[in-house]
């Protein structure tokens, strides 16, 4: 009786297996789905039944670089990285064989092909925009399999070197052109401003003498200026007509 007792405490014992809080075990009965189990000790019978842990945590895995070509026929090098979680464990060993390998391909054709229905200036300057999609695109093909995708991030976007050298080179003459506009629309504001105080100093009497003394004034507060000036002809008619009324 004694060996009877101690061989089933013994087979309770191997039979126990622990599901931890992150993980949900899928039972099975001489090869039958029979439920999910949560967290907690759980006791599974050799022989007879079977349980298959699955991880519910998420899971950042890296896609390789893939080579794909543009809508506008500009051949590039993109990788990404994916973050996806099991949101149905049963599904995960009933509906597909190797869920890791399953999402990695998923994700590498799928990226391939929204790369070739986007151009090059779009996936440089909508990165976030074209992720988006690609993360949709795998999220409902892999809902099947019990899996929820969380985010697609584009990491890097690689071009041929001479493609480089252009964009870099129509980035330069950009900067450039942009540099002239805002020169000339300065320019534009500069001769305005001039014209309106030229408009102000001619239409009040004696405004011209004034702001010329207030020029002389400026210049004279550094002792190392030289300045030739040439009087304006008001000037020597006023000082005319105030020595005349003098000697009168």
């Amino acid at each position: 009786m004694a060996y009877l007792v101690g061989f089933i405490v013994f087979l309770i014992f191997i039979s126990l297996r622990q599901i931890n809080e992150y993980e949900r075990g899928v039972m099975f009965m001489m090869g039958k789905y029979t439920g999910t189990k949560k967290a907690g000790w759980r006791i599974v019978f050799p022989v007879f039944q079977q349980m298959k842990k699955i991880d519910l945590r998420v899971k950042a895995v890296d896609v390789p670089d893939q080579k794909a070509i543009t809508r506008d026929n500009i051949s590039v090098t993109v990788n990404a990285v994916i973050y996806y979680k099991v949101a149905m464990a049963e599904k995960v060993v009933l509906e597909v064989e190797n869920y890791f390998h399953a999402m990695s391909q998923l994700a590498q054709t799928t990226m391939r092909n929204i790369v070739g229905e986007v151009e090059l200036d779009e996936l440089l300057s909508e990165r976030e925009k074209v992720s988006e999609r690609i993360r949709s695109i795998i999220d409902k093909a892999s809902d099947e399999w019990g899996i929820k995708v969380d985010n697609v991030e584009l990491k890097d976007v690689s071009l041929p070197e001479d493609m480089e050298r252009t964009i870099a080179k129509q980035a330069e003459a950009e900067r450039e052109k942009r540099a002239v506009i805002i020169k000339a629309e300065g320019e534009v504001i500069s001769a305005d401003n001039m014209a309106k105080a030229a408009q102000i100093l001619s239409s009040a009497p004696g405004a011209m003498h004034l702001r010329t003394l207030q020029s002389l004034n400026d210049l004279s507060s550094d002792q190392s200026n030289t300045v030739v000036f040439a009087v304006p002809l008001e000037i020597l008619r006023a000082f005319e007509g105030m020595t005349g009324g003098s000697s009168n």
